[in-house]
């Protein structure tokens, strides 16, 4: 075979296989869709096994049939069942903090949620030191996406607080942000792992991460304002 032929071919099969997969972390691969920090899944129960892929950190709400009668939810991530609501706004939700496939019964309805690492080109993952000396040599804006008492607890100096469930409905305010570094906590690196996702749909250049979050942060004694 010859060389330029060879070379050829590599390329052909790579470029098959990236338009097939998407690139890593893509909306490709995963389900659902975000409303108010949640990501919503779809329950079709002639489907068969119900399938979904999500992001570690993401916080997920099935939405129903309006026909299906006392529906709880168990997974195998815990013994503990879940009532659930048609009604989007009353039903239960559920934390995906590990990373894995992960199988679930809704009263007669099968189905499992494959929680995967959210990748991206302008996202990143920063430790509690890598945050202090990014804070300190580049004064990012920092964006905490606790609830309001969370942050009257104590929060990180000079952060701006925006519950991931209103960060949607409050993306404008970050408007003049867009194109420069926003560093995003939370407790321990879930909520802030949704929280960028949103801003970088939004067109947001430059997501930092707190891994673990402000547990992470105190844990280093850095300072924290009460």
């Amino acid at each position: 075979m010859k060389p330029k032929f060879f070379v050829y071919l590599i390329l052909l099969v790579a470029g098959f296989f990236l338009s097939f997969c998407g690139p890593a972390g893509s909306d490709q691969k995963v389900s659902g869709t975000l409303q108010n920090g949640f990501r919503i899944l779809e329950i079709r129960p002639d489907s068969g096994v119900q399938t979904f892929t999500v992001y570690r950190g993401d916080y997920i709400k099935f939405k129903l049939p309006r026909d299906l009668r006392d529906p709880v939810a168990r997974f195998s991530l815990s013994n503990r069942a879940k009532p659930l609501d048609p009604d989007l706004e009353k039903t239960s939700y559920f934390k995906m903090k590990t990373p894995g496939v992960h199988p679930f019964t809704i009263g007669s309805i099968k189905g499992e949620i494959r929680v995967i690492e959210y990748i991206q080109a302008n996202y990143r993952e920063l430790t509690a030191e890598q945050a202090h000396e990014f804070i300190r040599s580049h004064g990012p804006l920092v964006l905490d996406v606790r609830t309001p008492g969370e942050y009257k607890r104590g929060h990180l100096k000079d952060a701006l607080l925006i519950p991931v469930q209103s960060l949607q409905k409050r993306i404008r305010e970050l408007e003049d942000h867009k194109g420069k570094p926003v560093l995003i906590y939370c407790a321990t690196g879930n909520r802030s792992t949704v929280a960028s996702k949103i801003l970088i749909d939004k067109g947001f250049s430059d997501i930092l991460n707190l891994k673990r979050g402000i547990a992470a942060w105190a844990q280093k004694q850095y300072p924290i304002v009460k």
